[in-house]
């Protein structure tokens, strides 16, 4: 039985509009998912969220849906969760890599590289290039680097940390391997405790001392079971953005310089809010009734050379390869 002239010509005129209709109306735009450890309160998981923000406004058939405070996953497994696929995109600060990719801890070698000038060459350079390498043969593509902190806070409860002699059995929170190395030089006993932890472990006793970037100090609410606070630009810590490398291929070209482009951005705002957070934090803590000591120079320089050599020495042991390149390339980031 024929069909009715009128049935054939409207699924013709379907068909025909569906064809002409706009590629961006036809297909659902990629996802990608990002998780991170980071408290909604934390500067950088507010560079993150603007971030996701901008970049969906751009309309570019890529919808960025950012999930804060390991909601989506605990911090140890962001990685694992990207390399198979899980979901698209984390985060790592540089040292929690740990040996992993040990020369992703050369930025937190006591007192290396925490000039601002330096820290703002970073994003783009020879040095950054570098660890993206590392990182993509761990199976990750390295796509970002925010700025989070040149500025750590040793925190106690009983008494202030001002001398190395403060330090003598102390327990305090442990960063990494190469980190508690220089900690342990000083007579403290370094516990690794992943950031979301730590307040916990020092409210029931478990750590004597805190360690963190002193804006985390407050959105972690620190002041809440520390009474004192020493303040000194200990090291620098970068938050690597990264992402699933087929997930990253497979993206439009639009779609991938939109997040590109939004990347770049993020890490120009977070020197700012980085720097803008830290200089405010350190005001907060002490309206929340912190005692905080700022650390002179004098005491940075004794600082560093009880605990900087050993760190160093340690480092090239754990990267006899990688080791004197990126610190070749982070020198070279001169102010």
């Amino acid at each position: 039985m024929r069909a009715p002239r009128r049935t054939i010509l409207a699924s013709g005129l379907a068909a025909a509009a569906t064809f002409a209709a706009p590629a961006t109306l036809r297909a659902q735009p990629a996802k990608m998912r990002l998780s991170h450890q980071y408290p909604p309160a934390h500067h950088i998981a507010r560079v993150l969220s603007a971030f996701a923000e901008d970049v969906n406004a751009r309309q570019a058939g890529i919808e960025i849906e950012v999930f804060p405070a390991e909601q989506l996953a605990r911090v140890a497994e962001n990685f694992p969760g990207v390399a198979r696929g899980a979901f698209e995109a984390a985060v790592a600060t540089n040292f929690t890599w740990g040996n992993t990719i040990p020369e992703m801890s050369a930025p937190t070698i006591p007192f290396l590289f925490t000039e601002l000038e330096r820290i703002r060459k970073f994003p783009g350079s020879e040095a950054a290039r570098f660890l993206d390498e590392a990182t993509a043969r761990r199976a990750v593509r390295s796509v970002a680097w925010l700025f989070t902190t040149r500025m750590s806070i040793f925190t106690s409860g009983r008494r202030p940390i001002i001398t190395l002699a403060d330090f003598q059995g102390l327990k305090i929170r442990g960063i990494n391997p190469l980190i508690d190395t220089g900690l342990r030089a000083v007579g403290a006993a370094p516990a690794a405790t992943p950031a979301p932890e730590v307040v916990g472990a020092l409210q029931s006793g478990v750590l004597d001392a805190g360690l963190t970037d002193v804006s985390a100090a407050v959105s972690r609410r620190f002041y809440e079971v520390q009474r004192f606070g020493t303040v000194t630009p200990f090291f620098a810590v970068f938050t690597q953005v990264y992402v699933n490398p087929r997930f990253w291929e497979g993206l439009s070209a639009s779609a991938r310089s939109a997040v590109e482009a939004g990347l770049r951005k993020a890490e120009s705002e977070a020197i700012t809010v980085t720097e803008a957070t830290a200089a405010a934090a350190v005001g907060e803590l002490r309206a929340k009734g912190m005692t905080i000591h700022e650390q002179t120079m004098e005491e940075q320089a004794i600082w560093k050379a009880a605990m900087q050599p050993p760190v160093l020495e340690a480092f090239r042991r754990a990267a006899p390869d990688g080791a004197p390149r990126i610190l070749e390339l982070l020198a070279a980031l001169s102010v």
